[in-house]
């Protein structure tokens, strides 16, 4: 899957430097790129564009502007958005317009990389119709993006801003710069729950449960009370 990407900056150089980093990373296609919000807008209108890396300090039109209006329109789908701009005081609004990512310049080709996978992970998640779930993920692991199959996946444990995602068949878990929150938003929710702050589990991979905790083989993980709502609905299914 390739992302449609455009990038949007008035400055020239801001601009090449963000086309350049769409065009070596192989998961995203550049559409276009424009040194105006109106000239994007009006492409935004006439071709589809998943992801927007778009500046917000611009003349005639501003970035945040612009994002006020594709969060307004109702018709087609609408793309997400990763801010890039040089001042750290619109991060709030940035996530008011529900822009998936705010690189602060100047930002180097890895943060890019981490905002790009967020988007990429999100695209690959959100199912084409109710029918359809996703069968993998890209991590970033180290300097590269590993490819993670979501029926190899056993549990994934927090620590911090790390997570590590113990798959089936592998002796040590991958280590990953994200979040259990971003992951939890990205995995199909009939085939994992989070159960702890610290865990997410593979439904398929459960072993045995009761009440209050879940057997996943080598390890009993026990169910955290702000989750066990959703848990107890899932035992009861069984049990009743």
């Amino acid at each position: 899957m390739n992302l449609k990407c455009i990038a949007v900056d008035d400055e020239p150089l801001a601009l090449e430097m963000v086309s350049g980093f769409i065009r070596q990373t192989s998961f995203l296609s550049l559409e276009g790129k424009f040194e105006s919000a109106i000239e994007a807008l009006s492409h935004i209108n006439q071709h589809d564009v998943d992801l927007i890396f778009l500046d917000i300090q611009m003349p005639d039109l501003t970035g945040m502007e612009l994002a006020r209006v594709l969060e307004g329109n109702k018709r087609g789908k609408k793309p997400k958005i990763i801010f890039t701009t040089a001042y750290n005081q619109f991060a709030i609004e940035g996530y008011k317009v529900d822009a998936m990512d705010y690189l602060l310049k100047p930002f180097s080709y890895e943060e890019f990389l981490k905002a790009s996978s967020k988007a990429y992970n999100y695209f690959a998640a959100r199912p084409k119709n109710e029918e359809e779930a996703p069968e993998y993920i890209f991590l970033k692991v180290e300097y590269q993006l590993v490819k993670v199959m979501l029926k190899d996946i056993i549990y994934i444990e927090g620590y911090k801003d790390y997570i590590k995602v113990h798959l089936a068949d592998k002796p040590a878990p991958l280590l990953s710069l994200n979040s259990l929150k971003t992951l939890e938003d990205l995995l199909p929710p009939k085939q994992f729950m989070r159960i702890h702050r610290s865990f997410i589990i593979s439904l398929d991979r459960i072993q045995s449960i009761t009440r209050n905790t879940v057997n996943m083989g080598p390890l009993t993980i026990a169910v955290s009370d702000n989750y066990k709502d959703n848990f107890l609905a899932f035992v009861n299914k069984w049990l009743n």
